[in-house]
């Protein structure tokens, strides 16, 4: 028996290879499917099954691609109603891999067709559970995203979830290896561990949400406080991994046409397609496109453009390093981004030769920061609400990435201004969105919150509630 677990930090996303007896069944797929068809070719070993835990959210899954390519059927849990041929795994199905049996218990909460799949070993021991998005390590998955389809409020959806910990995962013994969906950094939960394969023991012990003498009060309560609104693109992607979505080789046949200046500039202009710049910040600050949007590709890439670029349907234009113009294309459908139409040959080098104009960003360092503080400016801090309240610079107004649009007209019209995160990914992030919507009077600060710290800009854990939205 072999269980490989295939990890995509950018998305804190794990798929999973399963083998045995030279029968493959791969759990939760990304959107390339070719790196499962190659791994089970090499090892002489066919793909029998598509296990879904559910109608992910957060990403595209492969399945429709997987299943096309290979023959193999898509099972899902009980309740779920694709567009598409699929097993609907009743509660307790079982399903033989080789020598093992993967056995579909239907826990429902995060979604109502949320499955976990508990493996069973050649000799008929509990091995492994695969529970999606049922059971992270440190956290369980957020019980709002599937109000509207399961007519439930997330309460109820929370304790849902709460019976389905209590009478499917719980009973199962300690030694159990527990492989989630999502790690650290995904939009799905809320205090997930940096570690991504744990024992259901371990878990009994450190995940709140699994406390023995916890009530389903205590449960719903703590699951459901402090859950941020889910980015927009969430529903959309539940739409595609329930109906289908286009071939992947289509998508990057379309994308990779290299376009010149002039072939660039017009296809913007004609399409309205936003301008999105991959390259890393400090390229970006020197110069870009005007009104061209940054989001790096060496950063948490995919969330942030499905977070940030409301419509999957919105055609886009590529700015990007030479050599990952495939990448790129690659990381946006693994979020339903499809409507990327090509990207400039050359890039901004060849933009400047054809006498294009360029705009830049102003960026400074905590020390002038530092020095610029005491005449009182304004300086405003785009991290996430929960890092402001930790820590954070005295006399500094958050306005989160996740929320810019929220908060424009905070910043002043006419008065510089300073933005700053905790490294300076997110606030070049924000300011390229902001110089897009016409606000130019802002400084970026190099370096975000780690350098002022550095620098000795004073700090505090208070958080005033008249600067919180």
């Amino acid at each position: 028996m072999k269980i490989e677990q295939i990890y995509t930090g950018c998305l804190a996303q794990g798929a999973y290879y399963i083998e045995s007896e030279g029968e493959v069944a791969i759990v939760d797929p990304l959107r390339e499917v070719s790196p499962y068809i190659k791994k089970a070719k090499a090892r002489g070993a066919t793909i029998k099954y598509i296990f879904e835990t559910h109608f992910h959210a957060d990403f595209v899954s492969g399945h429709v691609t997987l299943s096309k390519e290979t023959g193999a059927p898509i099972v899902y849990g009980p309740t779920a109603q694709p567009s598409f041929d699929a097993i609907i795994a009743k509660d307790g199905q079982e399903f033989k891999l080789g020598k093992i049996i993967i056995k579909a218990l239907h826990t429902p909460g995060h979604t109502m067709e949320s499955t976990t799949y508990l493996l069973r070993d050649a000799n008929g021991k509990d091995h492994a559970i695969f529970s999606g998005d049922t059971l992270f390590l440190g956290d369980v998955g957020r019980p709002d995203l599937a109000q509207k389809a399961a007519h439930m409020t997330q309460e109820e959806l929370a304790g849902t979830l709460f019976d389905s910990l209590r009478d499917k995962i719980m009973p199962l013994a300690d030694d159990v290896i527990v492989y989630p969906a999502h790690g650290a950094g995904s939009a799905c939960g809320k205090n997930m561990m940096k570690e991504t394969v744990d024992t259901l023991g371990n878990q009994k012990k450190m995940n709140y949400a699994l406390r023995a003498d916890m009530t389903k009060e205590e449960f719903v309560k703590e699951v459901t406080d402090g859950l941020l609104p889910p980015p927009q693109y969430f529903p959309l992607n539940v739409k595609m991994n329930k109906e289908g979505y286009e071939d992947i080789d289509t998508v990057l046949k379309r994308g990779t046409q290299a376009l010149g200046p002039d072939a660039f500039e017009a296809a913007a202009n004609e399409t309205g397609a936003v301008v999105l710049d991959v390259r890393h910040q400090a390229d970006f600050a020197k110069a870009h496109v005007p009104r061209s949007i940054f989001i790096g590709l060496d950063g948490s890439f995919a969330p942030w453009v499905g977070a940030l670029i409301a419509d999957v349907e919105q055609p886009i234009l590529l700015v990007v390093p030479e050599g990952r113009e495939e990448e790129t294309i690659t990381r946006l459908s693994r979020v339903g981004f499809d409507g990327t139409l090509g990207y400039l040959k050359g890039g901004l080098k060849a933009w400047e030769a054809a006498g294009k104009e360029v705009d830049t960003v102003k960026s400074v360092s905590a020390d002038e920061l530092k020095k610029a503080m005491e005449e009182k400016v304004p300086v405003f801090d785009v991290r996430k609400e929960t890092e402001y309240q930790a820590e954070h610079a005295e006399n500094v107004i958050l306005t989160p990435l996740d929320f810019l649009n929220d908060h424009l007209a905070e910043y002043p019209e006419n008065e510089t201004f300073y933005i700053h995160c905790a490294g300076g990914y997110r606030s070049m992030i924000a300011a390229s969105i902001l110089k897009s919507r016409g606000i130019h009077n802002l400084i970026d600060v190099a370096g975000g919150f780690g350098a002022m710290k550095t620098a000795g800009i004073p700090v505090t854990d208070y958080v005033c509630p008249t600067t919180l939205k």
